[in-house]
């Protein structure tokens, strides 16, 4: 195989696409076509994958575009209504992984730094895989998404204290207990701080300087790129971790007018780093030291598959969430992390443990990250089949979650949205509002949107023909839509992708002249205004009558 990393590339992409492609055929997760792609063309099949570096420097970048998006995501309301329980499930779902993996590993013949490795790294989830997951199946604003995301940040954050912990453990004497109240000490000063930079930056330095970046799409998409990517440096230097800082970084950019215009933008660029991610995880999975662990790593796959998911079903039933939602959460769990791999790499590099230990990680992770993708894909079919049996995991009366559903924030109801804000389309936008209509207004001019923000008028930022945008609109509730985009190509492109993205409302167009509404005939609307023609009759009309007045009744002609 050439050591050209660029032909390397192209075999990995073509080879990648047809995988893929077979994978999709027999519906199957693409997900796991990259993964098998990994390992195929990794050092344990073909060995032709030797850029080792490039792969896993792009992987890097498309983990921290996973975050950051994650964090952009992330509503401030969601966080108030959705902390406790991610927090109290997340530390539960540790704290009882941990000891019954601790446990089950010392069964199973063990020594004891052994059984406490991989007893931590049965606990990790994988944020991306996961999030991915969710993001494909549009589940990640769902309530299980919100609390599965939140409880998985809780693990990251462990993931950290845990790596700070074991190395803390690395000289046998008593110094060791000193190295861990110095390492405490130093994370609280270092969150301390990170906390007291990030509220300042988002409140005195991001609005102005994302207003700047924002007047050209292009250059807000490298804003956003290079803002994830150096917060996620950043992060990594401060002792965090890159996850971390992206996250941090999306979060900081959460409350802007322009987080929706800014996720629709990265969608493409996330999916295909994200690509180089799962071929790498692939690729660095240790398939020679498996041989002694066949059995081990099948009791601890059941564990984590069936273990976790009923942990978090347990703490979630009992703090008022149904069934069905600590169900759906649940599954989130039913894997490990690449982390896991990590983590125990990390304990054979301290001398703790040996290889035996990698190898039985390396398989329950390739395990579980297969098998909890389909229950991740087939959760709903999975449930109702289940569903009898799971009541156990329920109150009477579900409290928190129907405290969620009557304050939290709720679909809006918007009747109608005005694509499009110029002079028409502001005006369209003004009086309906003013009429107490539910309307809102896009435009991807955001001096416009600022403008009409500051008028107290519902104007969002973002590109009306990206359909990643469009999904981040109420389409569902909305009853009219209104496109005064001034080119006919803008507005072909715009219905077909309302169409693509499920609206089967009436749709209004607008046409600046006969040529333009002649095209737009042909497209699968029901309205064509004309404002130029229909303004000039308006003012003739309005002439005429000042020129040949009604004659009073009455009068005699």
């Amino acid at each position: 195989m050439t050591p050209d990393p660029y032909a390397e590339f192209a075999v990995l992409l073509l080879v990648a696409a047809a995988v893929g492609a077979l994978f999709v055929r027999l519906r199957q997760p693409v997900l796991i076509a990259y993964i098998v792609v990994g390992i195929a063309l990794g050092p344990a099949g073909l060995g032709w994958v030797k850029a080792h570096d490039q792969v896993a420097l792009l992987a890097q970048i498309g983990v921290t575009v996973l975050l950051f998006i994650v964090g952009l995501k992330l509503d401030l309301q969601h966080v108030r209504h959705i902390g406790p329980v991610a927090l109290a499930t997340g530390l539960g779902q540790l704290a009882f992984t941990i000891a019954g993996g601790f446990a089950l590993i010392l069964l199973l013949g063990e020594d004891v730094m052994t059984a406490l490795y991989v007893g931590i790294a049965l606990t990790f989830s994988s944020t991306i895989i996961i999030v991915k997951l969710l993001t494909d199946k549009r589940e990640l604003d769902s309530l299980h998404g919100r609390i599965a995301v939140g409880f998985l940040i809780v693990q990251d954050l462990a993931v950290v204290l845990a790596m700070m912990a074991m190395s803390a453990l690395r000289t046998p004497d008593g110094g060791a207990m000193p190295d861990g109240w110095v390492v405490a000490v130093s994370l609280v000063g270092r969150i301390a701080l990170a906390v007291a930079l990030v509220a300042a930056t988002m409140r005195w330095v991001l609005p102005r300087l994302v207003a700047l970046m924002a007047r050209s799409p292009e250059l807000l998409l490298v804003f956003a790129l290079a803002w994830g990517v150096g917060l996620a440096a950043l992060g990594a230097w401060a002792g965090f971790s890159m996850e971390a800082g992206a996250f941090v970084a999306g979060f900081t950019l959460a409350n802007t007018h322009y987080r929706e215009a800014i996720h629709a933008r990265l969608g493409g660029v996330r999916d295909f780093l994200l690509l180089f991610f799962f071929i790498h995880l692939g690729a660095e999975l240790e398939l020679s030291t498996l041989g002694d662990a066949l059995w081990p790593a099948v009791v601890l796959s059941l564990f984590v598959l069936i273990g976790n998911p009923l942990i978090v079903m347990a703490i979630m039933g009992y703090m008022g969430y149904r069934k069905r939602t600590g169900f759906m959460a649940g599954l989130t769990v039913a894997q490990i992390s690449e982390f896991s791999i990590v983590f125990v790499a990390m304990g054979i590099t301290l001398g703790h443990v040996d290889a035996r230990a990698l190898g039985l990680t390396t398989l329950v992770g390739l395990v579980t990250i297969t098998l909890s993708t389909y229950m991740i894909l087939y959760a709903q079919p999975l449930y109702e089949r289940l569903a009898p049996w799971l009541g156990v995991f329920e109150r009477r009366r579900p409290y928190r979650e129907l405290a969620v559903d009557r304050h939290g924030p709720r679909e809006d109801a918007t009747e109608v949205i005005v694509f499009g804000l110029g002079r028409y389309g502001r005006g369209v936008l003004r009086a309906l509002h003013g009429r107490g209509v539910a309307v809102i207004g896009v435009d991807h001019d955001p001096e416009a949107v600022r403008a009409l923000r500051q008028e107290q008028l519902p104007a969002h930022f973002g590109d009306a023909e990206n359909p990643d945008f469009l999904e981040s609109l109420p389409l569902a509730n909305t009853r009219w839509v209104l496109v005064t985009l001034p080119l006919v190509s803008s507005v072909r492109a715009l219905v077909h992708a309302l169409h693509a993205a499920g609206y089967r409302g009436p749709i209004a167009v607008t046409a600046r002249d006969d040529e333009a509404r002649a095209a737009l005939q042909a497209l699968p609307v029901q309205h064509i205004y004309l404002p130029f023609a229909e303004a000039a009759l308006h003012a003739a009309d309005h002439a005429y009558a000042q020129l040949r007045p009604t004659p009073r009744e009455g009068a005699i002609p």
